[in-house]
């Protein structure tokens, strides 16, 4: 007797089956919206605490349901096309071979010792994560660090944890996000990147977290390949060859590529910090490194163009994956519905005693970014409810904007809502995969939060 394997379907389906489910519910969730305002500590349109009122029904049509899918690429464009040119742009680096020559040269330092580089390059990008909201820019560098690992004898997911995981935790458990903690502690009307030695503490906790998971998997698979959950699995042009990479001189042309990426990195830093840059200026840098990798490689305009758009090819999936999941917040804002899930998430929290409503907090927060995926947007929507309600329970509002910052970030590479699909698409590895791989792991981070939100509640943080 056979059975058949049941099969996680396809990414598209399953952003497209949200859609239908979010259209469904605009005719059996009651439409509601809170009352929205500039708030002058951050300069953001948020919501008014208190304002929630029903508002008349706006269900969706069969038909609006599938125009949501334009509506939705269209209000994230400006994700949509970053995602394209970060990655275009990094394309371009590494058809130079720079990268590759300059690990083929790290492997031959560490000549057995090659497990090194895993927690050396998590933190690195666990720490620009933290620092400056590094995130979408790290798009670049996956198929680099997924060729490493299987050179190494790993596999992809351990590739993936290198960058994608390690800046999932640097960003979540950020001691100076500008983007989640620097905004969510405007809203609520605290000193900038207050409460820094608490995040510190739990930055260095998550992220060895992950360092220490990654690890373990990554040394089961090396012992035995058979246990890498991608066993069998064809990665393609993914798969750097490990002597090949070894042999690979590391030229003077191939270091002044290096040095102009680390330059432009250096740039990025700066700007964000300093200038306040976000997509466009950032696009524009990216575009500028790509560019001028490719004049440095001996490459001439024609050549850097057909490039950059073969690297538009490669993450056509994931560009689109943006569009598409945005299709489903397109549906709840029209029909209505989104502060209504909101506002039922939030009142329940006031009826708990305060130890409980700050794991409810937590969970709440986490549940939210499934709809609002994004960091600053969700802080504009949830802070302002979340910090008036933390005073009312007699817990600080560095515990709210710590139940923000735990909810919105570690859930980036678990809901497919998020950024997830693309950095799936981009390492050629099936969601499903990925969610055997890391659903484990979460719900240790889930409970190392608990645990950080009691200790918060318990010294009172400030």
């Amino acid at each position: 007797m056979s059975s058949k394997v049941m099969k996680v379907p396809h990414t598209y389906v399953i952003l497209f089956a949200l859609i239908v489910v979010a259209a469904i519910g605009s005719y059996i969730i009651p439409a509601g919206e809170f009352d929205r305002a500039k708030d002058p500590n951050s300069g953001r349109t948020v919501v008014v605490p208190g304002t929630f009122h029903k508002v008349e029904q706006n269900p969706l049509s069969f038909f609006d349901t599938f125009i949501s899918v334009q509506k939705g690429s269209i209000d994230a464009a400006d994700v949509v096309f970053f995602v394209f040119f970060v990655y275009a742009s990094f394309f371009i680096v590494l058809q130079t071979g720079a990268l590759h020559s300059f690990i083929g040269w790290l492997l031959r330092v560490l000549k057995g010792k090659e497990i090194i580089l895993i927690p050396v390059f998590m933190y690195v990008f666990a720490l620009g994560g933290s620092v400056f909201g590094m995130y979408e820019e790290t798009f670049g560098f996956i198929p680099l660090f997924v060729g490493l690992s299987i050179a190494m004898g790993y596999d992809a997911l351990v590739g993936m944890s290198m960058v994608s995981m390690a800046v999932a935790m640097g960003f979540a458990a950020a001691f100076m996000n500008p983007f989640t903690v620097g905004v969510a502690q405007k809203v609520a009307e605290l000193p900038l990147f207050s409460g820094m030695t608490f995040r510190i503490i739990v930055w260095f906790t998550f992220v060895t977290m992950a360092v220490v998971y990654t690890l373990v998997y990554a040394l089961k698979v090396k012992k035995d390949p058979s246990k890498s959950i991608l066993a069998g699995m064809d990665m393609g042009a993914l798969a750097l060859d490990h002597d090949e990479l070894v042999q690979k001189k590391f030229s003077v042309r191939d270091k002044v590529i290096l040095l102009w990426v680390v330059i432009i990195i250096g740039l990025l830093i700066w700007g964000v910090i300093v200038k306040g840059w976000y997509f466009d200026e950032l696009a524009g840098l990216f575009i500028i490194m790509g560019v001028f990798a490719g004049f440095m490689a001996g490459w001439g305009p024609s050549k850097i163009a057909k490039t950059f758009l073969d690297g538009c090819k490669d993450i056509v999936f994931g560009a689109l994956v943006v569009g598409l999941s945005r299709g489903i917040l397109i549906v709840m804002r029209e029909s209505k519905i989104i502060d209504t899930i909101i506002n039922a998430m939030a009142q329940p929290l006031s009826y708990l005693p305060k130890w409980l409503a700050a794991e409810g907090m937590l969970v709440v927060q986490t549940l939210i970014n499934f709809f609002i995926p994004s960091g600053s947007g969700q802080a504009a929507t949830t802070m302002p409810i979340m910090a008036p309600l933390s005073d009312l329970l007699g817990i600080t509002r560095q515990t709210a904007v710590l139940a923000f910052q735990f909810g919105d970030g570690f859930s980036n590479i678990l809901w497919p809502t998020t950024a997830l699909p693309v950095i799936c698409s981009i390492a050629k590895v099936p969601i499903d995969k990925w969610w055997k791989y890391f659903v484990p792991f979460f719900g240790w981070l889930l409970l190392a939060q608990a645990i950080f939100m009691a200790i918060a509640v318990a010294i009172n943080l400030q």
